[in-house]
């Protein structure tokens, strides 16, 4: 694979993301982070704490993509089922490893180690572990899937240990330009013309509103320096020919 094609998918598990009980802060902080490792994030999925929904979602995602990670599902009660979903998805029988068991003991007396709690202790055989600082209980990877917890201080601090490990592509290159008074429907055929012309950059506009007046932004991306700088100064060029209006979007 070339070193422009690292691409990842990301699996979120939960009954509680679907119902809006708990709001996802995951998906973008990942996708900020692997992105500025040179990892494009390309898809994104939220399934149900069910067998087949997971297993389904897991071999479409790790065929498709350099990497799949999850988030989710990896806690102590019924409906964690991620691990398990992620064996029967690879075809792989679940074990559970005394180092995880080992590593729960630094922070529960022996008495504490109950059932529920050594569930969380079975991976696939063949997994590598990712570190968790913050609870001991670690993640894990078994070939390309990546399983994290859904918990964001957790997650984030399992992606600080498995980072290092990948295999990364070119950096995304970014620039934003301010349209300054300039309504977006003004330049938005000349900003397609422009797209057209510079195929290694993507470019995105993006109105916000702010302080009682729209604010208009575009943002050309590419892993190309020379790439962005031309399609850039072509923005620019575009934008000098336009006339503000006041009040417009």
């Amino acid at each position: 694979m070339s070193e422009e094609n690292i691409h990842a998918a990301l699996l979120v598990i939960g009954d509680e993301i679907l119902s809006g009980r708990t709001k996802d802060k995951n998906i973008g902080y990942l996708a900020e982070y692997l992105t500025n490792i040179g990892i494009d994030l390309k898809e994104v999925r939220v399934v149900p704490d069910e067998m087949d929904d997971i297993v389904a979602a897991v071999n479409a995602l790790r065929a498709r993509y350099t990497y799949l990670f999850t988030t989710g599902g990896i806690g102590p009660t019924h409906d964690d089922i991620t691990a398990d979903a992620v064996a029967k998805a690879l075809g792989i029988e679940l074990y559970e490893d005394q180092r995880i068991i080992d590593l729960m003991l630094q922070r529960l007396k022996p008495g504490d180690m109950n059932e529920s709690r050594r569930r969380m202790a079975r991976i696939p055989a063949g997994a590598v572990h990712v570190a968790n600082p913050v609870s001991k209980v670690p993640g894990f990877q078994i070939e390309n899937v990546i399983v994290m917890a859904g918990v964001p201080s957790i997650m984030q601090a399992m992606l600080d240990d498995v980072a290092p490990r990948l295999t990364t592509g070119a950096r995304m290159l970014m620039e934003t330009i301010e349209a300054q008074g300039i309504p977006e429907g003004t330049y938005a055929a000349g900003l397609g013309e422009i797209a057209k012309a510079h195929p290694r950059t993507i470019i995105g506009s993006y109105p916000q509103f702010g302080e009682g007046r729209f604010r208009n932004q575009i943002v050309v991306r590419s892993k190309d320096a020379e790439a962005l700088g031309a399609a850039v100064g072509a923005v620019h060029a575009m934008l000098a020919g336009l006339a503000p209006v006041t009040g417009a979007h």
